[in-house]
């Protein structure tokens, strides 16, 4: 299902598992909502149980309110009365920004992220000093380590990288050898990128992975030389489309057939990228939130 309100406020996906002889007529879907923060990163999982995990809250400063808007849209529309899980992938302004404005809107019951902050700057600094800690005070912080498990009934949601660490033991069916390992360029990125909190979802035969603004360096460690992921039905995120993440390596070992791109109009869907991207074996549909200018 792919639906929109608004100015494309948000793309909405409704998966169902292969039913079996023990579920009944009642059973729900996994509903993913990607919200359009323009640039930045907010991605909602809804699941059967109706527990909701919510990965980035958007834009920081006067987009904040904007975007922390548009994901009680979601929230909302998905029709939950809580956040169970927030996970915020690194210290960003466009992935965390909007955090203590949707944090005044909503209960969030587990905040969730990689650790301290690796790339000094004053906002996210002065967040993590005097904002968080007030954020979670009252709820659950944990900090996660790759390979960790996120409980949520129904699926089976695992964090694959976080501080800069991947995942050493292969996912149930995948470990075979990458074949564009061979290839592979190094890239440079930034510090608080590589950090990044990446998550995979597993709900019956469908399989989606969401990493963040994870970059090159760390996506060869997590597919080569052998492809510890597998497959994924839906690629989520893809750091907005922009060349320092989405290499060949990581792409096309993963074999998306569809890929979401949580881009702005004037950030993202480089040409390097697109060329990737339109080129992964089997790939069928891409999604991106924005026209990129």
């Amino acid at each position: 299902m792919r639906k929109a309100t608004g100015p494309l406020i948000l793309l909405a996906i409704a998966v169902s598992a292969a039913p079996s002889p023990a579920q009944t007529r009642t059973s729900r879907a996994l509903d993913i909502y990607i919200v359009d923060v323009e640039g930045g990163n907010a991605t909602l999982f809804v699941s059967p149980s109706r527990e909701s995990l919510l990965i980035d809250t958007g834009n920081a400063g006067a987009a904040a309110a904007r975007d922390a808007g548009r994901i009680m849209e979601a929230i909302h529309d998905a029709g939950v009365r809580q956040i169970d899980h927030l996970i915020t992938t690194h210290w960003h302004g466009d992935h965390f920004g909007g955090l203590a404005e949707l944090a005044s809107r909503i209960t969030i019951q587990e905040f969730i992220d990689h650790g301290p902050n690796v790339q000094p700057g004053q906002a996210a600094d002065a967040f993590l000093k005097e904002t968080y800690p007030q954020l979670y005070a009252k709820a659950k912080h944990t900090v996660v380590k790759a390979g960790d498990n996120i409980s949520m009934a129904g699926l089976d949601s695992r964090v694959v990288t976080s501080a800069g660490e991947t995942i050493k033991a292969s996912l149930p069916g995948a470990g075979k050898p990458n074949p564009y390992c061979a290839s592979f360029k190094p890239g440079e990125s930034n510090a608080e990128d590589p950090q990044s909190v990446g998550t995979y979802v597993r709900f019956g035969k469908f399989r989606t992975i969401h990493l963040g603004d994870l970059t090159k360096n760390k996506e060869f460690e997590l597919v080569c030389p052998a492809n510890r992921i597998g497959t994924v039905d839906v690629l989520l995120g893809l750091h907005h489309g922009v060349g320092t993440s989405n290499s060949e390596v990581l792409v096309h070992a993963l074999h998306p057939r569809v890929a979401i791109m949580n881009n702005g109009t004037r950030k993202g869907g480089e040409p390097e990228v697109m060329k990737t991207l339109h080129s992964s074996p089997g790939l069928e549909d891409l999604w991106q939130m924005h026209f990129s200018l």
